[in-house]
């Protein structure tokens, strides 16, 4: 299946010479939902029992590792940090494919019911209400526990999918998707993850990697021939937007129930340069690209530098 994911990649999210704009973009990646869609409520086992000694996440992905915190753990007590700690960002994940669908369906409202740009969004919608059954179903087996953003981010949240339209929606998907890209591609080869978590994770890189194609063309459609004022809002807007995701992965509630001190456990996050530098790795591509089209303003790079992402 990594072969798979790699042709897949190849299609989705290089740039064809004869892919010119959106519709026809959409084209292509219609007929590759078509062929490569997966259904991990079908392809899983959720019955198999968890090897005990199985990780959540590849354990340099942890926030913590590499920490004083970290070395004084034990392996049963990393192994069930990374649960925790991946669990969190599965639910975060589903939190934020909600504000997705609704800003996706709320940009194909009365649209071109036979285009594919159409088509294709009712595609997106529906992979990423089974992404979010799939993260619900395996957050729930691997450690049983919802997280959720803070209130004030959540409420924030209910603002951002209420007012971003065109560019600033696509473009906070980018940086959701992206950050997560990165960090799952790595976790779903490692054979210390649990074999379970290594196929979501590649059931959604999989699919994502259309999802991040579809987005880009849409971004630099919107950007296309906007003003001055414009261009520098939507930049601030879509880095403020990705200073709230990126910092609200990994719920302070996981670190108690993986049986830490809290305070300590955020402490050492916030001055841990392993995982700050994990981060900024996962945000390479999408840094290069909101550049691209002129969306890393000097104003925006200050949100994405308190967030690690630059």
């Amino acid at each position: 299946m990594t072969a798979a994911i790699e042709r897949d990649d190849a299609e989705a999210n290089i740039v064809s010479m004869k892919d010119v704009g959106t519709e026809q973009v959409s084209e292509r990646l219609l007929r590759s939902a078509a062929r490569l869609s997966r259904n991990a409520m079908t392809e899983i086992d959720w019955s198999l029992p968890m090897d005990p000694e199985k990780y959540g996440c590849s354990p340099e992905w942890s926030s913590l590792y590499g920490t004083d915190y970290w070395n004084e753990l034990t392996d049963e007590q990393r192994v069930n940090l990374t649960r925790h700690e991946f669990a969190s960002i599965m639910c975060i994940g589903i939190w934020f494919e909600m504000i997705l669908n609704e800003m996706v369906l709320r940009d194909q409202y009365v649209g071109d019911y036979h285009s594919s740009e159409f088509q294709f969004a009712l595609v997106e919608i529906a992979d990423e209400c089974r992404h979010s059954q799939m993260f619900a179903k395996a957050s729930e087996k691997m450690v049983g526990t919802s997280y959720h953003p803070h209130p004030k981010v959540a409420k924030l949240g209910k603002a951002f999918k209420v007012l971003a339209g065109s560019e600033v929606a696509y473009a906070g998907i980018l940086v959701a998707e992206e950050v997560l890209d990165v960090f799952q591609r790595g976790c779903m080869r490692d054979e210390r993850v649990l074999p379970f978590v290594r196929t979501v994770n590649e059931i959604h890189v999989l699919e994502e990697s259309r999802h991040m194609k579809f987005a880009r063309e849409q971004v630099r459609e919107s950007v296309a021939d906007i003003g001055w004022f414009r261009r520098q809002f939507s930049a601030l807007s879509v880095a403020a937007g990705a200073y709230l995701i990126v910092t609200s992965l990994i719920q302070p509630q996981a670190y108690a129930d993986a049986g830490l001190d809290v305070p300590r456990a955020m402490a050492e996050r916030r001055e841990n340069s392993h995982f700050h530098s994990m981060i900024r790795s996962s945000c390479g591509h999408l840094m290069e690209f909101l550049d691209e089209v002129g969306l890393l303003t000097k104003p925006a790079m200050r949100y994405y530098r308190k967030a690690h992402m630059l």
